[in-house]
């Protein structure tokens, strides 16, 4: 029995060429599709997660309180909290930072924005970020407040904190 060698023929590398041309051009095609959407950053996301929400019951003739949450980005971009907002607050909410001067007083500055890198965690404290608000009168210990975080790149995110007298809860 005699082997005849393959021999390449106009004919078989024409049809060779075409069955490989359709996985080539599906490659490119997806390729290029997701290149553009990783360059425009919708590749990275960030992943918010608001827990350990609370709110300190106001004390003494004042209605000015606080409000703490811990915000979690599991995501891959890091975001900003713009701001916090509450349903009804009459003065308002504001995100305020606190500091220690020289002569070791403490005083609140406010700030317009606060980074949520990617990966980690914030977590508001009374000596550091927190939410300063108005009460609303007959606000009770373990009610439940709604909050609306609003962040640059995830949009609002809701949360529930609970009315804890200050030192409950960590906090």
């Amino acid at each position: 029995m005699t082997v005849h060698p393959w021999r390449p023929t106009r004919r078989r590398l024409a049809d060779a060429l075409r069955a490989a041309l359709a996985p080539v051009a599906a490659c490119s095609v997806a390729l290029g599709g997701l290149t553009t959407w990783a360059l425009s950053g919708n590749a990275v996301t960030a992943r918010i997660a608001v827990t350990d929400a609370h709110v300190y019951l106001p004390y003494g003739n004042t209605r000015d309180t606080a409000a703490f949450f811990r915000i979690t980005n599991s995501g891959g971009a890091g975001d900003r909290l713009l701001k916090v907002t509450m349903a009804g607050a009459g003065g308002g909410t504001e995100l305020s930072r606190h500091r220690m001067t020289s002569g070791r007083a403490a005083y609140a500055e406010t700030v317009d924005s606060a980074e949520v890198p990617a990966g980690a965690s914030l977590a508001m404290s009374p000596s550091g970020l927190d939410v300063t608000l108005r009460a609303k009168p007959g606000w009770r210990e373990f009610d439940f407040v709604p909050f609306t975080l609003h962040f640059q790149r995830s949009g609002r995110v809701e949360a529930l904190a609970i009315v804890v007298r200050p030192g409950r809860f960590g906090a």
